[in-house]
């Protein structure tokens, strides 16, 4: 009997009507690490001239862990916040060349002196994600300060792989994330975004945001630098590398942009000469974004799946580190056009899913925590009536929408924490995905049911708590206890339960 219960605490089945959910929690994968989003573009905004309630709105739903008096959550629990460290663009005004002031950002340093009041929007989200108890913090870099770079913008010159910084500051450039990574005690620092894109200017002359494209060999050089300088400075933070724009790029040695690409190997096989594996100040971890490869299905899944290959060839983590709807997907579903409802939710969680399970990812992060946008960039929005776009309407105050997406990552971040193993999950019901974790303490089960609306039977002894996002429900809370487990249609729902010992 003893044995039978043993084996029945591993392996545990829900079933109706020939639905059911199979567990086991000693066949585990990789230690989840965090889900996080980034403070890029409104929250410059939002942070500095939005009143003190709507700020604090934004700041419990993507960072509360509490709940409300049903047991329902506030918010959605991030344990990573990204922080755009600004390169000068917004001091330069229109002589940015960058269109839009909402794209711009300013710099702590300014002839040559830091000013921490620099980037107040930006830093009242900061300082409300440390209040929160968020565990990481990451700075990341779109440009190097533009009193660095070649031209004296934040833009690159259009030419692709060409970097635009000037190697005679390489010592200026390590000081300075030396510095602002000491003063914000940021977990992590990335150096390079999405260094496969140009960031060059249109045929206006002028360009959509601060950038630069880097190719594989400058990354190497200025990275072991940095990480020369952060050992000599004693600091904690961590050198993350490469945030490739696409995860292809990661794997792939022979794609449309050479020495840009395969940078997986390019970076952490000991053979290549760009090795960097060895450098005590960057994490073992590879970083990409998953736009651009979520669709067909079989490409979403192929792309993950050589990813996970290559990590595991190179004993390596991997991160998704951002990622927001762009393009047609081939006809699946559009970027263009605010979506609150879930449609979009159900999309960006068979993505979540899928880095998850198939790339095996530690870390997934969105894009825009929040935009102002009429595009499915953002997980809260902030308009004026039918006014929406980046622009002086919208500057000063506006209405918050959450979206349903935001709510449907919750049904990951808020639950699967720090620490947490993925463990083998299998559901035979069809248009169904599920992905399960435990801490040894707790299982979670994420469920994504795309179809129609069914029944679990609960068949376990224990109390199961269910949170879940639908058409009318934001991770909704219920505790099943002597019935059934209902699923939706069209949701995203969360199982929790603690073991029995």
């Amino acid at each position: 009997m003893k044995k039978y219960f043993s084996l029945f605490l591993i392996l545990v089945s829900f079933a109706s009507k020939g639905q059911e959910i199979k567990f086991d929690t000693q066949k585990t994968f990789q230690t989840m690490h965090s889900f996080g989003a980034s403070d890029c573009w409104s929250m410059a905004m939002v942070g500095k001239y939005y009143p003190e309630k709507k700020k604090k709105q934004i700041a419990e739903w993507l960072f509360s862990q509490e709940t409300d008096a049903s047991g329902t959550p506030k918010g959605i629990g991030l344990s990573l916040w990204r922080f755009n460290i600004g390169a000068g663009s917004s001091e330069q005004a229109n002589q940015s060349k960058i269109k839009s002031e909402w794209r711009r950002a300013e710099s702590f340093l300014t002839d040559g002196k830091y000013d921490w009041t620099k980037q107040q929007g930006q830093q009242f989200f900061l300082e409300a994600a440390k209040k929160y108890g968020v565990p990481y913090t990451l700075g990341f870099l779109n440009s190097s300060p533009v009193q660095m770079t070649r031209n004296g913008l934040a833009i690159g010159s259009g030419k692709l792989g060409e970097w635009n910084f000037n190697k005679e500051k390489i010592d200026a450039w390590t000081s300075f994330l030396t510095e602002v990574s000491t003063h914000f005690k940021f977990t992590y620092v990335s150096p390079f975004n999405e260094p496969q894109w140009d960031w060059g200017p249109d045929k206006s002359g002028e360009a959509s945001q601060e950038g630069t494209p880097i190719n594989n060999s400058d990354l190497a050089w200025a990275t072991r630098k940095l990480a020369e300088k952060f050992q000599q400075s004693k600091i904690e933070t961590r050198i993350i590398i490469p945030e490739a724009a696409q995860l292809n790029y990661l794997v792939d040695p022979k794609s449309n942009r050479p020495q840009q690409d395969g940078q997986i190997e390019s970076f952490f096989k000991p053979e290549s000469s760009n090795y960097l594996g060895n450098l005590t100040s960057v994490e073992r971890v590879i970083s990409g974004h998953s736009y651009f490869t979520t669709s067909p299905e079989d490409r979403l899944l192929s792309t993950r799946q050589a990813v996970n290959d290559k990590i595991k060839e190179n004993n390596l983590a991997f991160w998704q580190s951002e990622y927001c709807i762009l393009g047609d997907n081939a006809g699946e579903i559009r970027g263009n056009g605010v979506d609150l409802g879930m449609k979009t939710a159900l999309y960006v969680a068979k993505v979540i899913h899928a880095d998850l399970t198939y790339a095996q990812a530690t870390s997934w992060s969105w894009w825009l925590a929040v935009s102002a946008n009429d595009f499915k960039d953002g997980l809260i929005y902030t308009f004026n009536g039918e006014t929406k776009g980046e622009n002086d309407a919208n500057k000063f105050n506006a209405e918050l929408y959450d979206s349903k997406t935001l709510w449907a990552l919750g049904n990951y971040s808020r639950f699967i924490r720090p620490g947490m193993k993925r463990i083998e999950a299998s559901i035979n019901q069809s248009d169904c995905l599920i992905s399960g974790y435990t801490d040894k303490k707790t299982v979670v089960l994420v469920i994504v049911n795309a179809g129609k609306a069914f029944q679990l039977e609960r068949l376990t002894p224990r109390e199961i708590k269910t949170y879940t996002t639908s058409i009318d429900q934001n991770l909704a809370y219920q505790l099943a206890k002597n019935g059934v487990i209902n699923i939706p249609e069209a949701s995203i729902i969360t199982l929790e339960f603690t073991y029995d010992k």
